[in-house]
């Protein structure tokens, strides 16, 4: 996006985060107060005209025309000698001047927040570079306007674009850096299980500070591998990670949330479990899977509670876990009929009976249905045909 130094986020990204959580119901008056205070000022001070015109259509802000018209005039200034700049160098200078000069026009319409001219200026820029590690930039630059807008065809098309380019060469700085992006493409798109792949194979080799601070990539890598990984894997890559154990306890309830699910005290799980819904609710990338990853944490932890008993009586969950009984038979009633848990629960004696499944029987059962799926569908077909 904008040209970063050292380990600093990304303006923009900080910019399109306020947007967020001034637009969402749970945010309070109050730090709404601020947070428009704050992107009026991001967006006065990069005079991001075009993208002030974007919030105002969606009522973000109010319209200020003289403030609107003062951005305007700075923006045609700064495009003009921009391309006075692009002309000289066509002109007098060799051919990575003129690169160079191309790019500074695709930053500062990236910066201004243009984000159709942004692509485009780009795509111009690339005829203009010849080094695979240079194009890679420019896709990097892409994929953060992608994550700025949201825009996951866009993202998509750019990592695969990249893959591409890797073919070609590229060093493992970038290599590791398209890991990141592509794991926040997927845990934003709800592929948790890739995301937990990408996420942890780049801990050691992070760079990617553009996007996240490290202690958010953590928190990612940490919510999703919960989710992904069985109990060994999640103790030999995340519980035991020496990556993980330096920044986690910075990070509040996350550290309990981890080890408690571990050392499988529940009680102690769900408090820490409550406390970080908050930071998941409020996150851009993990709001629209909130309910989902609440399911799938539950299914987790109610899994691996029943993983020890054959047999064992709803009281004794409830107390496991710091909860009703009433609260406990609903939750698992809702999880059993989605199919989630493999029990049944005797409500007159009070206990919960699991039912392992045979993973051979579950692959016939799953077969035979994926069949008759099949067979329905050429049946169909067949009369589309004769007809």
């Amino acid at each position: 996006m904008d040209a970063q130094d050292g380990n600093q986020q990304s303006q923009q990204l900080i910019l399109g985060h306020n947007v967020f959580l001034l637009k969402h119901p749970d945010v309070p008056d109050i730090e709404k107060v601020r947070l428009k205070d704050e992107v009026l000022n991001s967006v006065k001070s990069n005079e991001m005209a075009p993208y002030y015109e974007t919030l105002v259509a969606d009522k973000v802000v109010e319209l200020d025309q003289n403030v609107l018209d003062a951005m305007r005039a700075k923006n045609e200034e700064e495009i003009k000698k921009l391309d006075e700049k692009i002309a000289d160098a066509e002109e007098n200078l060799g051919e990575s001047e003129v690169r160079e000069a191309h790019l500074a026009k695709s930053l500062y319409y990236i910066r201004i927040g243009d984000k159709e001219k942004a692509l485009e200026q780009l795509k111009l820029t690339e005829t203009k570079t010849v080094a695979v590690g240079q194009k890679m930039d420019l896709v990097f630059y892409t994929l953060q306007i992608g994550f700025f807008y949201m825009d996951f065809d866009l993202i998509s098309k750019s990592i695969d674009k990249a893959k591409n380019l890797f073919e070609e060469g590229g060093d493992w700085e970038r290599k590791n850096r398209l890991k990141v992006y592509e794991g926040l493409y997927c845990m934003a798109t709800r592929n948790f299980k890739k995301a937990t792949d990408l996420f942890l194979g780049s801990i050691s080799t992070f760079t990617t500070y553009e996007l996240f601070p490290y202690e958010t990539f953590i928190f990612y890598s940490v919510l999703t591998s919960i989710i992904s990984l069985d109990r060994v894997s999640l103790k030999q890559k995340v519980v035991d990670a020496p990556e993980i154990l330096t920044v986690i306890r910075k990070i509040p309830n996350l550290s309990e949330f981890l080890n408690a699910l571990y050392d499988c005290q529940y009680k102690s799980f769900f408090l820490a479990f409550a406390g970080l819904t908050e930071q998941i609710k409020l996150d851009r990338y993990l709001h629209p899977h909130f309910r989902f990853y609440m399911r799938e944490v539950r299914t987790v932890v109610y899994s691996q509670f029943l993983e020890s008993y054959k047999s064992v009586t709803i009281e004794a969950m409830a107390k496991a876990f710091g909860v009703t009984v009433e609260f406990i038979d609903l939750e698992l009633s809702r999880f059993i009929a989605a199919g989630k848990l493999h029990c049944k629960i005797d409500k007159v004696a009070g206990v919960l009976e699991t039912n392992r499944p045979d993973a051979n029987n579950a692959l016939y059962q799953a077969t035979i249905k994926q069949g008759d799926f099949l067979l329905n569908r050429i049946q169909k077909l067949s009369r589309v045909i004769d007809l």
